[in-house]
């Protein structure tokens, strides 16, 4: 008998809502430049596609939500066509960070299909199926702007269901600053918002062993 999310109208289970996933283009030396300074370049670039691949399969296999990249450049690479349909590829545009997660935010609001969308990077291998359903679980009852906060001071996700370019203006990117100052542009602008639970994501060698405890434990080591 056939599973009931397996027919075509209910394979999705958030059909009203999108997924967007920013990604750096895998370029030697231009990914994980904080790991790179303290395992090498070779080893960065590794533990990026790990990632990389590792989200792409669980958007795959989970069937949350249709999902976009948007990339910093190269929408053809290999290692992106890998995971997505290339119409599903866009470029990034904007002067930095939250200039980019806006424009994302407003293009993929524009069709008129959907009603909210998340906004995720690859940094983070601890998200799961359970912990983006419940993002836009709460999306879908009403709430502003949704986030996934950062041991580090910022956050892995952020979701809306209208384009809200003052969550991301005047914010210090790269800073342990960076949810502090989103937290007081939601106030300041009366905005509703809830905070999912923290998670961790990888800038530091430190981060590495933590590869090892996620189920299933993630390998990017490289054969030497």
């Amino acid at each position: 008998m056939t599973e009931p999310r397996t027919a075509p109208d209910s394979a999705i289970a958030h059909p009203r809502s999108r997924i967007a996933v920013f990604a750096r283009e895998p370029r030697l030396g231009q990914v994980k430049s904080r790991l790179a300074s303290e395992i090498g370049a070779d080893e960065a670039l590794a533990v990026y596609l790990a990632m990389l691949a590792r989200l792409g399969a669980l958007l795959i296999r989970a069937k949350i939500a249709d999902w976009d990249l948007w990339v910093t450049s190269n929408c053809s690479h290999e290692n992106f066509i890998s995971l997505c349909n290339k119409r599903n590829i866009h470029l990034q545009v904007g002067q930095d960070l939250g200039a980019r997660m806006d424009a994302a935010i407003q293009q993929t609001l524009l069709d008129k299909n959907v009603e909210n969308v998340i906004l995720i990077g690859t940094d983070c291998p601890a998200l799961t199926e359970g912990y983006l359903d419940q993002a836009l679980l709460t999306l879908e009852s009403g709430v502003d702007v949704v986030l996934g906060p950062a041991e580090d001071g910022g956050y892995v996700l952020v979701g809306m269901r209208r384009p809200l370019a003052a969550v991301f203006e005047d914010i210090p990117w790269g800073s342990d600053q960076v949810m502090h100052r989103t937290l007081e542009a939601l106030k300041a602008n009366e905005l509703s918002y809830r905070l999912l639970d923290t998670l961790w994501d990888v800038d530091r060698p430190e981060d590495l062993a933590r590869l090892q405890l996620l189920e299933p434990p993630l390998s990017w080591k490289l054969d030497h």
